[in-house]
């Protein structure tokens, strides 16, 4: 059977606009070529993911084949969220990376007992950020396969 390749859309959930304008150039520089969303806090991600107001556009906003999530947002962080995704049937298939700047040893077991992905802590420098995302992208286009959205 032909695998096809098609580009996955990766959903950022960040409500910092110099990180998500950082991870933004990290891709970049990483020469990602996945369309790239951003929402800014927990409620806009779920509207995305269930295409409702602003997002009800399926073809502009499609079903991510990724996200990465901050958890520290506003409205409903990205812990709250990240317990919805993982609740919901439809949704949990996704896989989740939370990609923040807390280091807590709290926030780690109570995001992989959420059925996170992966977590991983912001790195201080914009070469090291590109190195992640480079590894990043290089594990989940690669290497990884995915369930279609």
């Amino acid at each position: 059977m032909q695998k096809t390749k098609r580009p996955i859309a990766i959903l950022i959930a960040d409500d910092d606009e110099e990180d998500r304008m950082l991870v933004k150039e990290a891709l970049d520089e990483s020469r990602l070529t996945n369309p790239i969303q951003f929402v800014e806090d927990g409620e806009e991600l779920l509207d995305y993911l269930h295409h409702r107001g602003n997002f009800a556009d399926k073809e502009k906003y499609p079903t991510p084949g990724l996200i990465l999530l901050d958890l520290n947002m506003p409205k409903k962080d990205g812990r709250e969220a990240l317990k919805e995704i993982k609740s919901d049937e439809h949704l949990r298939v996704i896989p989740v990376v939370v990609l923040t700047t807390s280091k807590a040893e709290e926030d780690i077991l109570r995001t992989y007992d959420l059925g996170v992905s992966s977590f991983i802590a912001k790195p201080v420098t914009f070469a090291a950020l590109v190195d992640v995302m480079k590894t990043l992208s290089k594990y989940w286009f690669e290497i990884v396969e995915l369930p279609k959205p």
